[in-house]
């Protein structure tokens, strides 16, 4: 559960007057399986909610950095840039979006994934909107979001099933606002083509780079190339955004 402010600090105070360590301050590393680590840094104030991802991750084998704040994790960026932010969004000096939203800039090519116990409608679409590429609450296993972690660099975008129904019903609910259903053919204002939105439907179902290849007859290098044209034509930036522009175009259906 996340505390306020006040308690947050209350609480890291008594765990350093107790001589234990901050989270914030760790700097573990593994090796995983295949000799390259994967990097996370992981952006949480609750020191024992802190611990136990912590602790998961590396057992999994990810080099892990983490903070506690907004400011302790710009400061972690200026010495390295991650391949994972992990990141809660009530933070003690700001609310995450504001880091997605920066580091989404600054390195295209994190991955960024939100573990929070927010689960309300603006926290999730703020998310996702400035950049997040996958949502879990903190109801998940240290150890599934330690796997999660795998499938979100592989191209998936992990999603707490009660965040995905959320997501259907607002897209759902979006699309029977009018009075009356809008006939006529598929609105395609982006010229995707064919194979473009074979491709979307895969990324909507959350199949990596490779599973869309051997889906679709391709070959997993020229994947990588159609995304790119796809969040162009769609002028979108990361996954949940093009899904999302996709179902508003009747594109695709979840």
């Amino acid at each position: 559960m996340i505390m306020g402010v006040a308690g947050s600090s209350l609480r890291l105070n008594l765990l350093r007057a107790a001589g234990d360590t901050w989270c914030g301050a760790m700097n573990m590393s593994e090796q995983g399986e295949t000799g390259e680590a994967i990097t996370i840094l992981l952006v949480e104030d609750d020191a024992p909610t802190c611990w136990r991802l912590q602790d998961a991750l590396v057992k999994a084998g990810y080099e892990v950095r983490s903070a506690g704040t907004l400011a302790e994790a710009r400061s972690a960026l200026t010495e390295a840039v991650p391949r994972v932010l992990l990141t809660d969004l009530r933070l003690p000096d700001g609310h995450g979006v504001e880091l997605i939203r920066e580091i989404r800039q600054r390195f295209p090519d994190t991955e960024i994934m939100v573990i929070s116990a927010l689960g309300d409608e603006e926290s999730v679409i703020s998310a996702i909107t400035v950049g997040a590429t996958g949502y879990l609450l903190k109801d998940a296993f240290p150890t599934d979001i330690a796997t999660t972690v795998r499938e979100l660099v592989a191209g998936h975008s992990p999603i707490s099933a009660s965040i995905a129904r959320f997501i259907v019903r607002r897209t759902q609910g979006a699309a029977q606002s009018g009075a009356e259903p809008s006939p006529g053919p598929v609105l395609n204002t982006a010229k995707l083509t064919p194979r473009e939105i074979d491709i979307l439907w895969g990324i909507a179902k959350g199949f990596s780079y490779a599973e869309i290849a051997s889906h679709l007859g391709l070959s997993r290098q020229t994947v990588p190339g159609h995304i790119k044209n796809i969040y162009r034509k769609l002028e979108v930036h990361t996954r949940s955004e093009a899904v999302f522009e996709a179902v508003q175009q009747g594109l695709i259906k979840l």
